[in-house]
């Protein structure tokens, strides 16, 4: 009406069809009902185009000399034919292409994401696949060219779940001189990239130990392994070790083209995904414990929370909870659970206010990303739900789905300097995306979660579906089960630690754990969804007789319950005349209010299930300070005729740097005592581990040990400023 009354002011009429703007079932309520319109054009403007069949005119004498022979018309079956053929050709040109194989193995998603850019990068001169180690046919590697290898490390020096399969696999291949591998004439060539923690004493283990088997196999090295610390510069590594392992394999099969590596260093640089290629759109929500099955690829069960107890008490000032749940499901003592947790509210929330949406959040959505399929014809543009993300809200989505807590990777800074309106946070975005010190002290300064990014550059309002397709998934946190199928029949039992903290040296704002808060404020019926992952190498021994000495400050006691309580039930289960080893205890805390199941340990002492227990008490006003390992120093003679002369069995369970210095305790206590020089102690320590006699349940830099956080992150730069 607007435009109507412009142009009756400035030209006497409206360059309209009066029936074209005025709608048929309302037309006498309109104020143009029957005012009469120039039907004249205004130029230059935009027309509809006529058919080019109805208006074109052929050049004259463009028949002239040719027969009147009916051109041939083509039948829908003929063209498929064609389509199909030629479809043949260019799947025979990409098959005659080296293949380039991606293996990876991960936990958290961060090596799976590597592999599959490393497989786009050598997808422009080699015929490439990614492949998840656990699907990967072992029976193919004998005739692989090329291998490449992306995985990360579990635990203490252990590989990933989804590797286990392959290290096996690959170990047996090796010991069987009839595999044929290392006796091939054509060496398959590999290289290996190893995600890790310098924090943990096995640094990068599982993938020094991929890339020594395949050597043993006979495979020639492309590059030296290269590591990606956690502590400092990963991403950097490896977006310095993918083009020169891609330069290198070029050259070693004769693929050397300029414009190719330029394409693949592109391509390592540019997004993969962006605004025009994901989308939202409507979708009916399943269960979120069906929706976390398929997004985890496991069996989730929801697990009604029974009782939640503060072991501490409620004046304490740390609120350690024993949980105790409703679950039908198979487990032995020493195994986790894994259970997913809920982004805090306020967080969600907040991240929610900042998106640019018009999105309802509370409505299901499915994200869609666009998939390009190179045909004959062309390329194929189609849309395909995520591979992994479910239909549901947008605030699932964020609450359930994704991690929002984690610091922000250098390729999302990036995206986000990209859609700042302000000049000043696209300048300081764009300097940390890309130097890579700069991102990593404010990393670990401000360890800031999305919302606290997205406060510091109020100027960025990202897309939901972009940021959904580029955040990680927000990954299962494990306890150790702290019950006995035998004693608790029908429940699992945690012991789980409430973690919050400031950052900057106590200065900045409050963070709390993800899942140690959804628990704690978790109300008695409320359904929490686990899963069980067994950790056979940390159960009891199978030869009850055996000693057992078992080591766990704070929440490392959390399996040991587990044990005691086993052990209480074979002992009142036993025939008469059974033998039982002694059990012994080793558990430290910072005062006596903190000791974590006192009275039950006790009882289990009462009992004789328990046959010593020992406190370390390290912050406790009128007793000087003592840690476990001081501990094992005292009874040094006594631990050393457990172990050594009765062939006993040593469990440690706790924090990396914890664990380090009771490792180091033993190997002096069996070295004093036995008489035994570095070297024949080195091969005894490794001799416990083979006849799986030392065992370890270990987790990464708690907070209490910040300061060892902050020197592991100076030596792994340290050690990447060392290198070329």
């Amino acid at each position: 009406m607007k435009h109507y009354e412009n142009e009756l002011r400035l030209r006497n009429g409206c360059p309209a069809d009066w029936v074209w703007i005025v709608p048929p079932l309302s037309g006498s309520v309109t104020p143009v009902f029957h005012q009469e319109m120039a039907l004249y054009q205004l130029k230059p403007s935009y027309d509809y185009q006529e058919a080019a069949w109805k208006s074109h005119q052929w050049k004259k004498g463009r028949e002239q000399g040719k027969s009147k022979k009916p051109r041939r018309k083509f039948h829908f079956k003929q063209i498929a034919r064609a389509v199909k053929f030629t479809s043949k050709l260019f799947g025979r040109a990409l098959s005659r292409r080296i293949k380039a194989t991606v293996l990876y193995a991960t936990e958290t998603g961060k090596s799976e994401m590597y592999a599959k850019k490393l497989g786009e990068i050598f997808g422009h001169a080699f015929n490439s696949q990614v492949y998840c180690m656990a699907d990967y046919d072992m029976s193919s590697i004998e005739h692989e060219a090329l291998l490449l290898v992306v995985t990360s490390t579990f635990g203490n020096g252990d590989p990933p779940e989804n590797g286990e399969v392959f290290a096996q696999n690959l170990y047996a291949m090796k010991m069987n001189d009839s595999a044929g591998v290392t006796n091939g004439a054509d060496k398959f060539r590999f290289a290996v990239f190893a995600l890790g923690s310098s924090a943990y004493p096995n640094f990068c283990a599982f993938g020094k130990y991929v890339d020594n088997l395949l050597g043993e196999l006979g495979g020639e090295r492309l590059l030296k392994l290269s590591q990606g610390d956690e502590m400092c510069g990963q991403e950097q590594t490896f977006r310095k070790w993918a083009p020169e392992v891609f330069s290198v394999a070029c050259e070693t099969f004769c693929l050397d083209d300029d414009d190719t590596f330029l394409e693949a260093t592109l391509a390592l640089r540019s997004p993969t995904l962006s605004s025009a290629t994901v989308r939202l759109v409507g979708a009916k929500q399943e269960s979120i414990a069906k929706a976390l099955s398929k997004y985890h690829n496991r069996k989730v069960t929801p697990c009604q929370l029974l009782r939640k107890t503060n072991l501490h008490g409620s004046d304490a000032s740390r609120a350690t909870m024993l949980l105790e749940l409703a679950a039908d499901l198979p487990y032995t003592p020493g195994d986790h659970v894994g259970v997913f947790a809920c982004n805090r509210q306020e967080l969600v929330d907040g991240v929610l206010s900042r998106l640019q949406t018009t999105t309802d959040p509370d409505e299901p959505v499915e994200l869609q990303v666009q998939k390009e399929t190179h045909t004959s014809n062309g390329v194929l543009k189609t849309w395909e739900p995520h591979e992994r993300l479910p239909p549901c809200t947008i605030r699932i989505l964020f609450s359930r789905f994704l991690d929002i807590t984690t610091p922000p990777t250098p390729n999302l800074l990036q995206h986000f300097a990209s859609i700042a309106t302000d000049p000043e946070d696209q300048r300081r975005l764009t300097l940390l995306a890309t130097e890579s010190a700069a991102y990593e002290d404010w990393r670990h300064w401000r360890i800031p979660h999305l919302l606290e990014v997205l406060e510091e550059f109020p100027s960025v309002h990202p897309s939901p579906a972009l940021l959904a397709a580029q955040l990680t998934p927000l990954q299962p946190r494990f306890y150790s089960i702290s019950s006995s199928p035998i004693v608790q029949s029908g429940q699992i039992h945690i012991t789980v630690a409430v973690v919050s903290y400031r950052t900057q040296d106590g200065e900045g704002p409050v963070h709390y754990g993800v899942c140690s808060n959804y628990l704690r404020d978790a109300n008695e019926g409320d359904d929490i969804n686990l899963f069980v992952r067994s950790a056979q190498s940390f159960y009891l021994p199978p030869d009850v007789s055996r000693p057992v000495i078992m080591v766990g400050p704070g929440t490392g006691i959390a399996p040991f319950r587990g044990f005691w309580q086993h052990r209480m039930a074979q002992l009142h289960a036993a025939a008469g005349g059974q033998v039982f080893g002694k059990m012994w205890l080793f558990f430290g805390c910072r005062q006596h209010a903190l000791d974590l199941y006192r009275e039950e340990k006790a009882r289990m002492l009462e009992e004789g299930v328990l046959a010593k227990v020992y406190l370390a008490l390290s912050r406790e006003p009128t007793i000087p300070k003592t840690y476990v390992q001081d501990l094992l120093r005292k009874e040094a003679a006594a631990v050393y005729q457990k172990i050594v002369i009765e062939g006993g069995h040593f469990y440690v369970c706790g924090d990396c740097t914890m664990a380090e210095h009771v490792y180091q305790m033993l190997k002096l206590i069996i070295q004093e005592h036995g008489g035994m020089l570095d070297s024949e102690v080195e091969s005894y320590m490794l001799t416990l581990r083979d006849e799986n006699r030392y065992h370890e349940d270990i987790f990464g830099i708690t907070l209490r040990t910040a300061e060892v956080h902050n020197r592991s992150r100076e030596s792994a730069r340290i050690r990447m400023a060392s290198q070329p």
